[in-house]
C-alpha cells in the first residue's frame, strides 16, 4: 500500500511516517514511482506505536520493542513499570483535582486561610505535584 493509503487509513501524517522510517521505527518496501510503499502489516505496527505513545513510551523505547524484522516483542517488566508510572500520575492528578475542587468551593474567607489549600501549596513547593518527582 502506498503512503497516501497509509495516511488515509491511520490518520498519521505522511511527514510522521517519513520520520518514523528515517529513525528506523518502520520500514517501507521501497518506492513505486515517487511514493513509498508499505506492507499491509504496517497498519498493526502503527497501531502498536500509537498505543505505546498513548502510554507515554518514548520513540526510543518503542523502537526497542520492535526486534529484528520489525516483530513486536513485549518487555513485560517495562510494561509493568510504565503502568506503575501511570498509576502514580493518576494518583497525583486525582489529588490535584480534589484539592482544586475544594479550593473552588471552600468557605474560608481567603484561600490562604484554608488548611486544604495550604497543604496543596506545600505539596507544590516541595515538588510532590510535579510528575518528575512522583
Amino acid at each position: 500500500m502506498n503512503i497516501s493509503e497509509v495516511v488515509k487509513k491511520t490518520g498519521i501524517a505522511a511527514s510522521t511516517l517519513r520520520y518514523y522510517e528515517e529513525i528506523g521505527l518502520i520500514q517501507s518496501l521501497g518506492r513505486h514511482g515517487l511514493q513509498r510503499t508499505f506492507p499491509a502489516s504496517i497498519l498493526d505496527q502503527l497501531a502498536l506505536i500509537s498505543l505505546a505513545k498513548c502510554a507515554n513510551f518514548t520513540l526510543a523505547e518503542i523502537s526497542a520493542m520492535f526486534g529484528k524484522g520489525q516483530h513486536f516483542q513485549v518487555d513485560r517488566h517495562q510494561l509493568l513499570a510504565k503502568a506503575d508510572q501511570i498509576d502514580e500520575t493518576i494518583k497525583r492528578l486525582s489529588i490535584m483535582s480534589d484539592s482544586l475542587k475544594h479550593a473552588a468551593t471552600c468557605k474560608a474567607p481567603s484561600h490562604l486561610e484554608c488548611p486544604t489549600f495550604r497543604r496543596l501549596m506545600k505539596a507544590a513547593i516541595q515538588g510532590r505535584l510535579n510528575s518528575r518527582h512522583s
